[in-house]
């Protein structure tokens, strides 16, 4: 599959298989953007900047709601290619693709209301005759590099604010799973998306990422990655906008008051959703002593009854990592954490790229499946005796991206909401939920500014302040 920039579907001289992570097998080849394609692409992205300024909010937003119709009637063509190139369970991905004509609306709504304000300029000694106002303009050239755990809602909540702000955007989807980027860019340009107003770049992230970042005609940087990644961009970037959804290591406490089966549950859709890659995942559950062998009962069985296969059989519920060696890092974590002195309660087995859905238990905080970013498919529970440990082992991370809490007391909720270190905070669920419409970003290591529409498109727009110079002064 060709790659789009320049207003063209286009080839290189050098192209890369994209494998299927469960059965190993070719999907498609896609190209590896040359340097001299590199430039061409940055300076097609500066002639769609000066096309979507020409454009009305009115009339991006009729492109947005036309995609929106477009991509509604293909839902299941881009959850295939999803399960195809990421390897999550097709019912998972038919849940992702379900959800892109909604977001593309409420994109499209958000960027029709654009506003600015007035100024009392005239508030200041010898001001006599002059108004100010403010307005909201787009950056110009939006860059967007994106992961590959949801190659669609992703990409999305990054390229669609963007063009509904008024900016053009370069799309750099994960090597791993370059398709569902290239069948989006399609819908955007049939829907009458400008040609040079979206390009989408393909080949090695760690070649082509850097000299995207460094280029001064890039006025903004959205990206969704690893936090060693982001910092390397950031380092690059130099003085432009930044957006960067990094790394995390969610918490879950679990005190004595809350309903064990629930927690149980949530921890099952939290913890081992397309196989644990997901940035709110729940990795970490410090569990109050007085419930601790009562939740490790209740979660067990839940997480042996998790249907492990082929991501296109009807009752797949968790398939393979995104590679091998993803799947081998997790196996070795938990091999670390054993010698170390836990227990493995459920799984820790590895066929290829698929790890068995796994809890393991007596986690110490020293470890690095309680340090680290794992973004794979096992729970570590660690036993706390207090609220304030539990609190404290919460914030012992250098991310801050999702928490969660169960407890029935609302003082202690809303104590740990206050306290807690962490974008979002979910009380009475697991980490791993997210609302579209949303704020949603990190503290710390797990980066900086806010996606969700309304939050996205004022990231990627620039403020205006202009006064007009009365004669009667």
């Amino acid at each position: 599959m060709n790659m789009y920039i320049n207003g063209d579907w286009v080839n290189s001289g050098k192209s890369s298989e994209v494998l299927s992570p469960y059965s190993g097998a070719v999907v498609d080849t896609v190209p590896d953007a040359t340097s001299e394609q590199v430039e061409q692409c940055l300076a097609a992205a500066v002639r769609g900047a000066a096309q979507m300024a020409k454009l009305t909010a009115y009339e991006r937003y009729e492109i947005l709601m036309k995609a929106a119709d477009i991509i509604s009637g293909r839902i299941e063509d881009f959850a295939r290619t999803v399960s195809l190139e990421e390897g999550k369970p097709l019912s998972e991905s038919r849940g992702e693709a379900s959800r892109m004509p909604e977001l593309l609306r409420l994109c499209a709504f958000e960027g029709s209301q654009l506003r600015g304000e007035t100024l009392p300029v005239d508030a200041q000694a010898g001001t006599r005759g002059k108004i100010g106002l403010t307005l909201r303009v787009p950056c110009g050239v939006v860059l967007a590099i994106s992961p590959f755990n949801y190659p669609l809602l992703l990409v999305l909540h990054k390229i669609a604010p963007a063009l509904a702000a008024g900016n053009a955007v370069i799309l750099k989807p994960a090597s791993t799973t370059p398709f569902s980027s290239l069948n989006l860019t399609r819908s955007l340009l049939e829907a009458g998306l400008p040609e040079d107003a979206l390009q989408c770049i393909t080949g090695s992230g760690s070649r082509l990422g850097p000299m995207l970042c460094a280029d001064s005609r890039v006025r903004k940087i959205s990206f969704t990655g690893s936090t060693e990644v982001g910092e390397k961009l950031a380092h690059v970037a130099g003085i432009k906008k930044l957006s960067l959804e990094l790394g995390s290591n969610c918490p879950l406490v679990v005190l004595p008051d809350a309903d064990l089966n629930r927690v149980a549950e949530a921890t099952v859709i939290g913890g081992y959703i397309n196989a644990g890659q997901v940035c709110i995942s729940t990795q970490r559950v410090l569990v109050h002593r007085e419930a601790y062998s009562d939740f490790l009962s209740a979660l067990k069985p839940r997480v042996e009854a998790i249907k492990v296969g082929d991501p296109f059989a009807g009752d797949t519920q968790l398939s393979a990592m995104i590679t091998v060696a993803d799947a081998q890092r997790v196996e070795t974590w938990v091999n670390e954490a054993v010698s170390g002195g836990a227990r493995v309660i459920t799984g820790g087995e590895r066929q290829g790229a698929v790890f068995a859905p796994t809890v393991v238990a007596d986690v110490s905080p020293r470890m690095r499946i309680f340090r680290e970013e794992l973004f794979g498919p096992a729970v570590a529970v660690t036993p706390v005796d207090t609220v304030e440990d539990a609190i404290s082992l919460a914030n012992n991370s250098a991310y801050g991206l999702g928490a969660g809490i169960f407890t029935r007391d609302v003082n202690t909720a809303w104590r740990f909401a206050r306290e807690v270190q962490s974008g979002t905070v979910q009380i009475n669920w697991s980490p791993l939920w997210r609302a579209d419409l949303m704020p949603y970003g990190g503290f710390k290591g797990s980066g900086i500014g806010r996606e969700g529409p309304r939050y996205a498109i004022e990231e990627m727009t620039e403020l205006k302040t202009v006064v007009f110079h009365g004669i009667d002064n």
